[in-house]
């Protein structure tokens, strides 16, 4: 049985109660009177009571969403395992770094690009483009995000537009230099606002 009336029930109730009458002919004696008053007080205390059933019938709320399940990364090995492990501790090694626009090395700071193309003239003498738009032209097979390894370059922007770089680096992570007044820091593929800005992924280790 659920708690308070329907309505239907509460409106018959108030029904009864506006056209309940008494006998005009009905001689009131005081004691009659006493009677009645009592009567009506426990009969509109009755009503309140029943209409506070009414006003507090239970509210059905929808079941929660369960938020979705974390993306499992797959573990895809590199063609050229150590060069891409020397390209991971270097690149991890940075982290910290502060944001320079503009830098290119560790005592100056790094910008997106400029860290880039740092790790891989640092560890594999390997020289690449400058910018973020020209890393994402240079040759080499793009990379769909379930084949991405490590080394793998990631590139972010909007309206087909690159305007960030990062560093692949395992496990859905990328190591990159984000923005002024930050530093390079270690960052999830599946952030908010890396996975609405993600645009593709490229391969240059030999």
């Amino acid at each position: 049985m659920e708690d308070g009336l329907s309505a239907a029930g509460c409106a018959a109730i108030m029904a009864t109660f506006r056209t309940a009458h008494y006998p005009g002919s009905m001689h009131i004696t005081p004691v009659f009177a006493a009677r009645a008053r009592r009567a009506a007080a426990s009969s509109l205390l009755g009503l309140l009571v029943l209409l506070g059933g009414c006003a507090q019938a239970p509210v059905r709320r929808p079941a929660a969403t369960p938020p979705p399940a974390p993306r499992v990364w797959p573990q895809v090995p590199p063609s050229n395992p150590a060069a891409a492990n020397n390209i991971l501790m270097r690149a991890l090694g940075l982290v910290g770094t502060p944001y320079r626009f503009g830098g290119n090395t560790p005592e100056t700071g790094f910008d997106c690009s400029g860290l880039v193309t740092y790790v891989y003239k640092d560890v594999l003498a390997l020289s690449l483009p400058r910018t973020s738009r020209e890393l994402a032209a240079v040759q080499g097979p793009r990379i769909p995000p379930e084949q991405l390894t490590t080394g793998d370059l990631v590139f972010f922007g909007s309206s087909g537009n690159v305007t960030h770089v990062g560093i692949y680096v395992g496990e859905g992570r990328f190591v990159h230099a984000p923005n002024t007044g930050g530093t390079v820091r270690l960052d999830f593929l599946d952030g908010a606002y890396w996975r609405d800005h993600y645009s593709g992924s490229k391969r240059v280790l030999p």
